[in-house]
């Protein structure tokens, strides 16, 4: 999956979107340090053990580099996104809860770690591997990186 690049000077209004959100009882938060082992645990078990060992890196940055979406109601996690985890400048991983898919979660996840890399002076992001390439086009205007596949995971071991 190639990589894509999201001019962060040119974001959309997410005041709306968050709006919404939270009046469903789903917050979008900077988790606490505190917070770490809980949100590890879920992503690997969510997701996976690479992905939970990226989010690790997001707690040693401060502030730390990740936002999940929290369902107030039900007091658990439902998302989760990273930036600055693996390289400066790259968003994800990212992934929500499949019950939860289809209500702005993942669209807001990304758009709150676009605004804080933009906010902590980067005028670019690169989503790195980007899986669902229209989703990342349509949310935040982000175009394909010609010649980027397989980027930086290509040499995982």
């Amino acid at each position: 999956m190639p990589d894509m690049l999201v001019k962060l000077y040119e974001l959309p209004d997410s005041t709306e979107l968050y709006k919404e959100l939270s009046e469903s009882g789903i917050r979008i938060i900077r988790p606490l340090t505190p917070n770490k082992t809980k949100i590890h645990d879920w992503v690997k078990t969510q997701f996976s053990e690479g992905w939970a060992d990226e989010i690790d890196a997001a707690f040693t940055r401060h502030p730390v580099s990740c936002f999940i979406a929290y369902n107030d109601n039900e007091k658990s996690v439902v998302g989760f996104a990273g930036y600055d985890c693996t390289y400066k400048a790259f968003f994800g991983p990212t992934g929500v809860d499949e019950a939860y898919r289809g209500k702005g979660i993942g669209r807001a996840l990304c758009l709150r770690c676009m605004e804080a890399l933009r906010d902590e002076g980067y005028a670019y992001a690169i989503i790195g591997s980007a899986g669902p390439l229209d989703f990342y086009k349509k949310i935040c205007g982000a175009v394909v990186i010609g010649g980027s596949d397989p980027g930086i995971y290509a040499n995982l071991i």
